[in-house]
């Protein structure tokens, strides 16, 4: 027997019992596994959490108690007041002596309340959008870090398994150069492949602590107990730039935001139109004769029960206030009317940009994947010529394999797979993004919801 066979016979049997010490962990690991938590979870808990979620929120309620305020105006108010004299009148004081009393008010038409009510309106719409808007983006948010968690998950996974085949390549490499077989630099490379691929498995795990954190803090979890579901992940939705939809969320928001100001505009502008504005009142007052002597200064008794109402009409006339108004409400309307035109062609800049880079992205998840396919054939290639090779004489011409190859080969293959994996996640990430552009990002919290 050579000493090249005697170190592929001595490889063999420290593999063996590698396998069994690996196999013996993954079961003790199963055992004390982290529940994981679905993706659907994670969105609809950092929907909840997010400050800025329950901001708009917040503006929604704001503009639901503003509509409320505007309609109020049409609403009749009503007031009741008591008083009672602390001392004894003397002599006329100018005023009736009233025990209590109750009015009732309200607005019959105001041409600048109706547009004031249905800005009002226009602007609940607006702070509605602006919540969908906020839930799509903590959605999107919460989402591709999640991918990106499960991705370097899988990762990790992979460098694990190539830190395991660098410490059999060094161990082989120490056997041969101990043997004569190879020089000191073969083992050298091989420790250098070990400590390169050491550092790459502190480089991703950092990373995932670092993502673990983040959707720590978008759902309030602890960080150590999130552990992502790969099943729970469905489908990315393909959509292209024909299938955009008429606007999104925010652009939606911003031109209903500037429809309210421009009604509000409106109403300022019809206070100098002379149009009238016509108000109702209803007053009611109980007289006392307590502590006064008010009938002696009357030609008649004071009546006990007091009841008047009426119409009031007001037509502005001049009010340069009001012109002032009505000049800074349209100045307002005007640049949010820019806005909307501005956030739309940023839009279509986003979605462009989006676009050529998914193509390019596609190509080269396509490419990555091609090329761990081609590493897992020259696997393959590689255990067959070292199965046929192993105690059989090689065929002329041909060097036989030495077991150091198959742990290169091994490493290689993880490699391309993690190669392959990032480019998949570059392009999952660019289609989420796409979707919430093109108006389309209901369609993946639908997917989430149905999985």
């Amino acid at each position: 027997m050579t000493l090249q066979n005697h170190v592929n016979a001595a490889y063999k049997s420290r593999r063996k019992i590698s396998i069994a010490v690996a196999g013996l962990s993954f079961v003790l690991f199963s055992a004390t596994a982290q529940a994981q938590v679905t993706l659907a979870a994670v969105v609809e808990l950092a929907q909840r959490n997010s400050a800025p979620v329950r901001l708009a929120q917040a503006d929604v309620q704001k503009a639901a108690a503003l509509l409320s305020q505007s309609r109020s105006a049409f609403i009749p108010s009503v007031t009741f007041g008591s008083g009672l004299p602390a001392f004894s009148e003397i002599g006329f004081t100018g005023s009736l002596p009233t025990i209590w009393d109750s009015t009732v008010q309200s607005m019959v038409f105001s041409l600048p309340q109706i547009q004031a009510i249905r800005a009002a309106h226009t602007g609940l719409l607006a702070a509605q959008f602006m919540l969908k808007d906020a839930r799509e983006q903590v959605a999107l948010d919460a989402s591709t870090t999640y991918l990106e968690l499960d991705t370097v998950s899988g990762e990790i996974e992979a460098a694990k398994q190539q830190q395991q085949n660098a410490a059999r390549l060094v161990e082989i490499e120490q056997q041969r150069a101990e043997a004569g077989v190879d020089p000191l630099s073969e083992l050298l490379q091989a420790q250098l492949t070990a400590a390169q691929l050491k550092l790459k498995l502190l480089h991703l795990e950092t990373r995932a602590t670092m993502l673990a954190k983040q959707l720590s803090v978008l759902t309030s979890l602890p960080a150590s107990s999130i552990v992502p579901d790969h099943a729970s992940i469905p489908p990315i939705p393909t959509v292209s730039v024909r299938d955009a939809s008429p606007s999104t969320a925010a652009i939606e928001s911003a031109r209903s935001l500037a429809h309210s100001k421009e009604l509000l505009a409106k109403g300022d502008k019809q206070h100098s139109w002379l149009l009238p504005q016509l108000s109702f009142g209803l007053a009611y007052n109980r007289n006392t004769t307590l502590l006064n002597n008010i009938n002696n200064y009357y030609a008649k008794p004071l009546p006990a029960n007091n009841l008047s109402s009426g119409f009031s009409i007001q037509v502005p006339l001049f009010d340069a206030t009001l012109r002032g108004k009505a000049k800074e409400s349209a100045a307002e309307a005007l640049r949010a009317q820019v806005e909307v035109e501005q956030a739309q062609r940023q839009n279509e800049i986003q979605i462009a940009q989006l676009d050529g880079t998914l193509r390019e992205l596609d190509v080269q998840a396509e490419i990555a994947n091609l090329k761990q396919q081609v590493s897992n054939e020259q696997l393959k290639s590689v255990l067959a010529q070292l199965e046929l090779g192993n105690g059989a004489s090689s065929s002329a011409g041909t060097p036989q394999l030495s077991p150091k190859a198959e742990e290169q080969a091994h490493i290689d293959e993880r490699d391309k797979f993690i190669d392959s994996l990032d480019a998949a996640l570059d392009l999952g990430k660019t289609r989420l993004n796409l979707l919430r552009a093109l108006g389309h990002m209901q369609d993946w919290l639908d997917e989430l919801r149905a999985k």
